[in-house]
């Protein structure tokens, strides 16, 4: 007899799963969840047939905005986001990599227009092996490790 770990559901919200084995933490703070009152159930390193190990995220009472999931994209490509509602899944579909993402990315080039002066950044983003993103203003590249979020 196989024992199966049991997470409960939620009513409504979203779910984030195969996230990045080890990086739901990283979604958590990108997405400033760390201060939420909503509930919030994490799993790390869970079992999964298709990617090996991965992280979970289940969030009740909160969709994330098209911005929010192109971030998370940024931290883990292979995710997947689930809506649920009055237990339902409503919407399933897997998180794409933007080709840009404006606004929620801050240039660490400390001599970028965009540290400067009051103006919206813009990356272009590219995904080899790592993903890494392109400064449209100062045009510097830099390793997404590197880069600091603004939401």
């Amino acid at each position: 007899m196989k024992k199966k770990l049991k997470v409960d559901p939620i009513k409504n919200g979203t779910v984030i799963d195969h996230i990045t084995a080890g990086k739901a933490m990283q979604v958590i703070e990108l997405l400033n969840l760390n201060h939420t009152k909503s509930l919030m159930m994490i799993g790390i390193n869970l079992s999964s047939k298709k990617i090996g190990k991965k992280d979970i995220i289940k969030i009740e009472n909160r969709v994330l905005t098209d911005d929010e999931v192109n971030s998370i994209a940024l931290i883990s490509p292979e995710a997947t986001l689930t809506i649920i509602d009055n237990f339902e899944v409503v919407k399933k579909r897997k998180i794409h990599l933007p080709e840009k993402i404006s606004k929620y990315i801050i240039c660490p080039n400390p001599n970028c227009v965009t540290n400067i002066e009051n103006v919206t950044t813009k990356f272009l983003i590219k995904a080899n092996k790592a993903v890494e993103v392109k400064c449209e203003y100062c045009e510097k590249k830099y390793s997404i490790e590197h880069v600091k979020f603004n939401f």
